[in-house]
C-alpha cells in the first residue's frame, strides 16, 4: 500500500529571497547571418508562445473541450537606439523583398540563487517592424522597441528545481 504523502512538508517550503533572478544579470546574443552579436544595448525582452485552440463539442457533456491545434511564437525587445544592423536588414527588404531571419539568445543567471542559470534560444525570428530614424528634444536617451516572431524555441539549460519544490 503507498504511504500518503506528507503535505505539510510542501506547506512549510517558502522560497529563498535570493534565488529570484536578477533581471539585470541577463545576457543577450542574436545571431544573422552566421554572426552572433552581443545585445547589450538591450533593454528588456519578453517572449510568448502562445497555444491555437479549438472547441470540441463532446457528447454527452454541457462544456465543450479545448484542443490544442498549433501556436505561435512572438516577442518585443526594447533596446537603446544606437546600432544601424536591424535596420539595415529592414531596409535591404524594403528593396529588395529578401526578408531575413535570425536567433536571439538568452541566458539567465544570478550568482546568488541556488537554481543555476537558464539559456533559451529563440530560432527563426522575423521583425514585425523597426525604427528607421527618431530623436528627442527632450529625452535623456532614445530607445526602440523591436516587436517580432520566432517558428521555434530550444532550451538548452534550464534552471534546477528550487528546495522544496519536489
Amino acid at each position: 500500500m503507498k504511504k500518503p504523502m506528507d503535505l505539510q512538508l510542501f506547506a512549510d517550503a517558502i522560497m529563498r529571497v535570493q534565488d529570484s533572478i536578477s533581471g539585470s544579470n541577463a545576457k543577450c546574443y542574436v545571431i544573422v547571418d552566421g554572426n552572433r552579436y552581443n545585445f547589450m544595448h538591450a533593454l528588456s525582452l519578453e517572449s510568448t508562445f502562445e497555444k491555437t485552440k479549438e472547441e470540441i463539442p463532446i457528447l454527452g457533456r454541457q462544456t465543450k473541450g479545448n484542443k490544442a491545434t498549433g501556436g505561435k511564437g512572438s516577442g518585443s525587445m526594447e533596446v537603446h537606439y544606437n546600432t544601424s544592423m536591424l535596420r539595415k536588414l529592414m531596409i535591404r527588404y524594403a528593396k529588395t523583398g529578401e526578408d531575413f531571419y535570425f536567433d536571439i539568445q538568452v541566458t539567465n543567471e544570478d550568482p546568488t540563487s541556488s537554481v543555476g542559470r537558464q539559456t533559451v534560444i529563440l530560432k527563426d525570428c522575423n521583425l514585425d517592424s523597426a525604427t528607421m530614424a527618431q530623436f528627442d528634444a527632450d529625452s535623456t536617451y532614445l530607445t526602440e522597441t523591436l516587436d517580432f516572431t520566432f517558428e521555434s524555441v530550444e532550451m538548452p539549460e534550464e534552471f534546477s528545481l528550487l528546495d522544496g519544490m519536489l
